[in-house]
């Protein structure tokens, strides 16, 4: 048994702002000077004010990604009011024409498109606070449904989140990178899903600014305080298997300065997915704290400041089998990090930012036994604490028909792991190694948008990365796309190449581990980085409201990143396959509120993940590769998620949710497991401005299905019975 490992890879940076334009004209088409614009957030008190200029024209820089809505008032006309919905580095063009006031009136332009980013390449989902707050379980801490139940090709098995076919994924708070090179070693969240007040999720056509983690980029944006008029509030919860999930907040705001904090606490009996359908030593229990400073030092000038710090304890579930011999593993994990952000407008169109940023992520596992004596019981301990520091600068240039970006990345991470083994009745001596590996990571990044003509948009960019520890890599990678806006019919066509370079992990063997590896026929080969190549097209449709999108993406990776365990047991050790080809079709449709009461959401994906060749890197006992391709563990064919959000009479509410998958691959394949569903319900009422009460029922029908067995995270997952739960909210001023 073995092994020590440093995974220094590159994490994206990325911004959470974009920029809101507009021409205003009146009813003969002459511009409008001196009319008050004002672009307010949909679910918070943030707003800024301006007064168009003599061409007409008004422009917002640095705002935020989410929801709003922009409104126009002049004396002698009727006030105009608009919704969009920005996207991160998106400029957002609303155009509205003043009709003359008969009375006092207000006129809603809708303009569909203002929803939909026509200029990017990009495949995006935008998830707000209030879809956190009502989808079923999703504002559990270490629930990920905010991103399963609307974001296609996502899911969840052996209690690691997969997209389209792969695990490696960056996250990004408030548009500043956390970096974490350890590949699926850790369990617990970074933050509590209650701290999101929009999620920005991206799962391909990425600009050259977005780093290279292949498989989905997740854009953090925190709440700020600007939602919070000295209010504070109150959450508990107690459900199926002592779940109970409780959080404390507060915020408040001025015109320039607003804060959020947050103290939360989760348990329950049952933290991991389950070995068997028994639940056995299962305990899962965290606490966390979280604060978002925001200060508007001038009117060029933001400084932001995320910290947050969570511990997170597991108990490693056991089978029947597991459990009678005696065998108790526990895991605790660790994360702090702390970002800042610096921006500064030198003029309307130019934006620079500086952010610093620190991550400390630990896991350690530790092997446990109650037991007799036995020489043939193992028991594991393996401490790895990863520290991250660096910072990265940007300057965004709107120009023209440019919307150029350029900025500089420098990452350094210092890792420091101990790992060893020792038989439970002391038979042989105890391995031990102990390894301190630094790595480092410089990356510049150009990229254009260049707005050829009002249908036409061009995507491009190029990413420089360099990597250096024990081994030293360089990577030039190319990435275009294009964003065709179809007249009339206001569809957008979008097509993407891009190359991608994620830095490898790097697995040390040395001394007694290593020797005790090659007695066992193992030998340890170098690991390089992954080189992946993307092409993708998708069309996106506006129709009545509705919105649907499908995409067709093809994803070929050389020394594909993977992972082994140890055992039954959560350590892990990177490895790399000599290649993978990721494949599929993926589609979502939204509706608008029918009838002010009913939304409806869906998601699909029919995609291939396959593996070829052997290992070329990590600890490998050479054996020869099958010929042609191989199903990846995580491969399944078809994955759905849909359901309806319902306003009801009564200040009530009601979120339904289904999902199927058609079953993950059986063992080493080919054939795959049968297919499963599960049923997932919430419904909620206001009682009153300060309390909230919620029921939520997931996997209703309680089916117990085999989720997957492969040779990972205990090797074998069933999904989890039916849990019921109440929450309640209080929120009180101060």
């Amino acid at each position: 048994m073995f092994a020590g490992l440093l995974l220094s890879s590159l994490t994206a940076f990325a911004t959470i702002f974009g920029t809101v334009t507009g021409l205003i004209h009146d009813p003969q088409h002459r511009p409008v000077q001196g009319a008050q614009v004002t672009l307010r957030a949909a679910s918070s008190a943030w707003t800024k004010t301006v007064s168009s200029d003599d061409a007409g024209e008004f422009r917002f820089d640095s705002v935020p990604l989410g929801e709003y809505t922009v409104n126009v008032e002049l004396a002698g006309f009727a006030s105009e009011e608009q919704k969009l919905v920005l996207s991160s580095g998106r400029e957002a063009r609303t155009h509205f024409s003043l009709t003359v006031a008969q009375a006092k009136e207000t006129v809603e332009v809708k303009d569909i498109s203002s929803e939909i980013n026509t200029e990017s390449s990009a495949t995006t989902t935008l998830v707000s606070r209030r879809q956190i707050a009502e989808t079923p379980g999703a504002d559990q801490t270490n629930s990920l449904s905010m991103i399963t139940n609307y974001v296609p090709g996502s899911y969840m098995v052996h209690d690691q989140l997969h997209v389209r076919g792969g695990h490696q994924v960056s996250w990004l708070i408030d548009g500043v990178p956390v970096p974490n090179t350890n590949i699926a070693s850790n369990v617990g969240p970074q933050f509590d899903p209650k701290d999101i007040d929009y999620l920005e999720v991206q799962s391909g056509g990425y600009s050259a600014e977005y780093g290279d983690r292949t498989y989905g980029v997740f854009n953090v944006v925190t709440r700020s305080g600007f939602e919070r008029n000295r209010q504070a509030e109150l959450v508990t919860s107690y459900g199926s298997f002592n779940r109970t999930e409780d959080q404390f907040s507060m915020g408040d705001h001025t015109d320039r300065f607003a804060y959020y904090g947050s103290v939360s606490g989760n348990r329950t009996d049952l933290g991991l997915e389950t070995g068997s359908t028994d639940v056995l030593h299962d305990l899962g229990a965290g606490l966390s704290a979280f604060t978002s400073l925001t200060f508007n030092k001038t009117p060029n000038d933001q400084l932001r400041l995320v910290a947050s710090v969570r511990g997170d304890h597991y108990q490693v579930p056991s089978d029947p089998d597991q459990q009678t011999l005696g065998i108790r593993d526990v895991e605790d994990e660790r994360d702090d990090l702390i970002n800042f952000s610096w921006l500064h407008t030198f003029n309307p169109g130019a934006v620079l930012t500086v952010s610093p940023f620190y991550h400390f992520n630990r896991a350690h596992y530790i092997g446990g036994y109650i037991g007799e004596p036995d020489p043939d019981v193992v028991i594991p301990d393996d401490d790895r604490g990863s520290n991250y520091f660096g910072g990265v600068v940007s300057l965004a240039v709107k120009h023209g028909k440019h919307n150029a970006r350029a900025g500089f990345q420098v990452f350094g991470a210092r890792d420091n792991q101990l790992f060893g083994i020792v038989t439970s009745d002391g038979s042989n001596a105890p391995l031990t190694q102990r390894e301190m590996v630094w790595g480092n990571v410089e990356a510049l990044f150009l990229e254009d948008q260049y707005k050829l003509t009002s249908w036409l948009t061009i995507n491009g960019g190029v990413r420089l990365t360099h990597f250096g520890s024990t081994i030293s890599e360089n990577a030039v990678d190319p990435r275009i796309g294009a964003a065709i806006r179809i007249p009339h019919l206001n569809w957008v066509l979008r097509g993407f190449y891009g190359r991608y370079y994620q830095a490898p992990p790097l697995l040390t063997v040395n001394g007694p581990l290593l020797d005790q590896a090659a007695q066992q026929g193992f030998g340890f080969l170098p690991l390089r980085g992954e080189r992946d190549e993307q092409h993708e097209f998708g069309l996106t449709i506006p129709l009545a409201g509705w919105v649907f999108d499908v995409s067709n993406f093809r994803t070929g990776a050389k020394n594909f990143f993977d992972h082994d365990i140890l055992g039954n047991s959560n350590i892990f050790f990177p490895l790399t396959i000599n290649r993978a080809r990721i494949r599929g079709w993926e589609g979502t449709a939204t509706s608008p509120r029918i009838a002010g009461r009913a939304q409806f959401h869906a998601v699909y994906s029919h995609q291939y993940a396959q593996g070829a060749g052997g290992v070329t890197g990590g600890l490998t006992d050479f054996t020869p590769p099958d010929e042609g391709y191989f199903f990846l563990d995580h491969d399944q064919r078809n994955t759905l998620s849909a359901g309806v959000n319902l306003s009801l009479p009564w200040r009530m509410w009601a979120d339904f949710n289904a999902n199927y998958g058609s079953g993950f691959v059986d063992g080493e394949g080919p054939q795959h497991l049968p297919s499963h569903e599960t049923f997932d319900l919430s419904l909620g009422r206001s009682l009153g401005e300060n309390w909230d009460v919620r029921l939520t029922g997931l996997n209703l029908s309680n089916h117990r299905y085999l989720l997957d067995n492969s040779n990972t995270f205990g090797g074998t997952h069933f999904v989890n019975p039916r849990e019921i739960s109440v929450q309640v909210k209080y929120r009180f001023h101060f």
